[in-house]
């Protein structure tokens, strides 16, 4: 196990101008699932490709376990990858795809075997260590693939998006695995993925990105409760979370025809301001913001309403509420919302940043 720390890590690549990651910061602790997550071009990949040392890091440095890695190569630096294509040897066997790395590094055959079998039993891959790949499923690749990087025993497991192969309802069963897999086994663990959902359910901490910064880097709940800006805040959430230009009114916001008292510490110069309301935040009341109920998905013990905004037609993006599924609002029903209790996040409008607490 091992601790990881980018300090000012910046890689540009030749004939940009702007970095692909910036400066970036990182501390991951020792036996830690840390995910990075962002839009597709927002550096994550490029942050892990250079923890793996298969890219140059222009500026700053890397250090694991206090090592300064930065410019060793990749085979000294004892990560083990798991890639989103598996990067299987087609012609080998699960057996012999898993303990490549191992042969290559001039391991006894009888250890090898050890090593394999011991993940192969982890993995439930036994039964198939003598098939050859295209014998397996994708979520049984994605297996032989996790235990070619258990056998190496690294310091650091690096994943560069394992599960965007496989469907839907195997993503879900095989995130679940990997986290369950990564807390027994204690290794340090560096995810690189583009979907929330699954950093928010897979990671101790997560960090995010955005055109090669690193915004916030927090629990997934102290993310979800106080997201430090407007990005993190409709990035992290499924639906996103609700963003209103609201006026500031006194010692609060209006809200439709309804006043919000607020805690915005210093009065912003544009005398509006950014409102967040996540959906399970928002109820319907007699005064408000006036909707009306355009798409009603019923799930079951909730329902999720799509409105648009009475005074605000224009507006493309429907402001969402969560509500009991069992008595939802109908289509073309006029409502009135407000937030629930203190519920509520303030952003800048003209920087985007947290406001009050």
């Amino acid at each position: 196990m091992a601790t990881v720390r980018f300090d000012g890590a910046t890689r540009t690549y030749p004939g940009n101008d702007k970095p692909s990651v910036d400066a970036l910061d990182l501390e991951i602790g020792d036996g830690e699932f840390l995910v990075l997550v962002g839009p597709s071009g927002c550096g994550k990949s490029t942050s892990l490709r250079m923890l793996a040392g298969l890219e140059e890091v222009n500026s700053g440095r890397i250090y694991i376990d206090d090592t300064d890695v930065t410019d060793l190569s990749p085979k000294d630096r004892d990560v083990a990858m798991v890639f989103q294509n598996y990067a299987l040897y087609p012609h080998m066997s699960v057996a012999d795809n898993m303990g490549f790395a191992l042969k290559i590094a001039g391991v006894s055959k009888t250890e090898i075997r050890r090593r394999v079998e011991e993940a192969a039993s982890i993995l439930d891959l036994t039964e198939y260590l003598d098939r050859k790949p295209k014998a397996l499923s994708g979520g049984q690749r994605q297996r032989v693939a996790m235990g070619r990087a258990i056998v190496r025993e690294p310091k650091v497991f690096l994943m560069d998006e394992p599960l965007s192969n496989l469907d839907a309802k195997l993503r879900v069963q095989t995130r679940t695995q990997i986290a369950s897999l990564q807390r027994r086994l204690g290794i340090t663990t560096v995810y690189v993925t583009h979907d929330q959902v699954e950093a928010m359910t897979m990671g101790d901490r997560v960090a995010v990105l955005k055109d090669g910064l690193l915004l916030q880097c927090d629990t997934p709940r102290r993310m979800y409760d106080h997201p430090n800006n407007v990005f993190v805040a409709g990035f992290i959430g499924s639906p996103a979370m609700n963003l209103f230009e609201v006026p500031v009114e006194g010692d609060g916001v209006r809200f439709g025809d309804a006043t919000i008292q607020a805690d915005l510490g210093t009065r912003p110069e544009s005398g509006t301001v950014t409102l967040g309301i996540r959906p399970e935040d928002l109820t319907i009341a007699d005064r408000g913001l006036p909707v009306t109920v355009q798409v009603v998905e019923e799930l079951g013990a909730d329902a999720y309403i799509y409105t648009q905004q009475d005074d605000d037609p224009a507006t493309e993006r429907p402001v969402v509420i969560r509500v009991d599924g069992r008595t939802p609002p109908a289509k073309g029903d006029r409502v009135h919302l407000v937030p629930k209790g203190d519920h509520v996040h303030y952003f800048d409008s003209r920087t985007g940043e947290r406001l009050g607490d």
